[in-house]
């Protein structure tokens, strides 16, 4: 199981296929198809008063991930998950004896800015809650060792980096151990306390 996070615009969806190509069996599950499987109030996932919402949709995203992983399958994890989710993920991977790796995409904001404002259809192109996301990946604490700069690399170049990182463990997360990336954001309930 393979978390790949970031804020947007970091390249997580482009990288996430490439990997799910070369892991055989591989699934890529992109995050943000399922926030938007809500059809009727649906809110913004970094929007206040969507904190419940997101418990959900990480709740269901996590079960489906383990299903896939429990079958066999390397599943590559694309979206918006902070440390403070990481306990949802943990728990699934304490329950099935499997092996968690966490790896943060975090280009400067410079370049995170315009790539996700330059992009078309749903994707969040809004510069206000990029920067705010940006600013919330910008300072991991512990999680600082599963960040890779992706801002000077082509997706190519990205998906080995992380191959690589995997293969040597570095990304490794310990199921065991208690989630200590909480905290609270202004503009964001993304980044729970």
């Amino acid at each position: 199981m393979i978390i790949l996070t970031g804020p947007p615009g970091a390249g997580k969806s482009t990288v996430a296929r490439l990997l799910a190509d070369r892991l055989s069996p591989g699934v890529h599950l992109h995050g943000d198809d399922f926030w938007h499987f809500i059809k009727r109030g649906r809110i913004a996932p970094y929007l206040p008063g969507a904190h419940r919402q997101n418990e959900v949709v990480l709740g269901v995203l996590v079960s489906a991930a383990f299903g896939y992983a429990a079958g066999g399958y390397q599943v590559i994890c694309d979206g918006v998950v902070g440390p403070w989710f990481l306990d949802l993920f943990r728990a699934g991977a304490r329950e099935r004896a499997l092996p968690l790796s966490y790896v943060v995409l975090r280009p400067d904001r410079r370049t995170t800015l315009e790539r996700a404002t330059g992009r078309g259809g749903d994707a969040l192109t809004d510069p206000g809650p990029v920067r705010s996301l940006h600013d919330q990946f910008s300072d991991l604490g512990v999680h600082e060792a599963h960040v890779l700069d992706s801002g000077g690399l082509t997706a190519e170049e990205t998906a080995g980096s992380v191959l690589r990182g995997i293969a040597t463990g570095a990304y490794l997360l310990d199921p065991a151990a208690g989630d200590t990336g909480g905290g609270v954001v202004a503009n964001g309930p993304l980044r729970d306390s």
